[in-house]
């Protein structure tokens, strides 16, 4: 009788301790969660300006292109010649390498036209 009784006490207990842990946590199942994961967070969070590098004389340019839209690439000097123009589209990584070793002796703009801005970056031959 006694281990019965005893049984019983274990049982209540350990049912009522589940009981209470499941009572406290709060359920999204069938629901809509309001909160977003670390990996949505970034997804979200993707830069798409281009990034610019410069090795001596030479400019190298990445820009993701999401869209897969239009891209328009211009050099122009301090005159406001156009010195370079490209228009590439149907790309979403659109990558270009500026070399102005042989460049007169100036300063150049690097102009990139996407759908979602323009983005300029200079650089000096001397």
């Amino acid at each position: 009788m006694k281990s019965i009784f005893k049984n019983l006490v274990v049982a209540v207990i350990v049912l009522s301790t589940v009981s209470a842990i499941a009572n406290n946590q709060k359920s999204t199942y069938g629901r809509k969660a309001g909160f977003k994961s670390e990996v949505e967070k970034n997804i979200i969070k993707v830069d798409t300006d281009p990034t610019f590098k410069k090795n001596g004389n030479k400019l190298f340019m990445n820009l993701l292109n999401l869209t897969e839209g239009k891209v328009i690439l211009k050099v122009i000097d301090s005159d406001g010649r156009i010195v370079y123009e490209e228009a590439i589209e149907g790309k979403i990584v659109v990558e270009k390498a500026f070399d102005f070793s042989k460049a007169y002796k100036d300063e150049y703009t690097v102009v990139v036209v996407d759908k979602l801005g323009t983005y300029t970056e200079k650089i000096e031959v001397k």
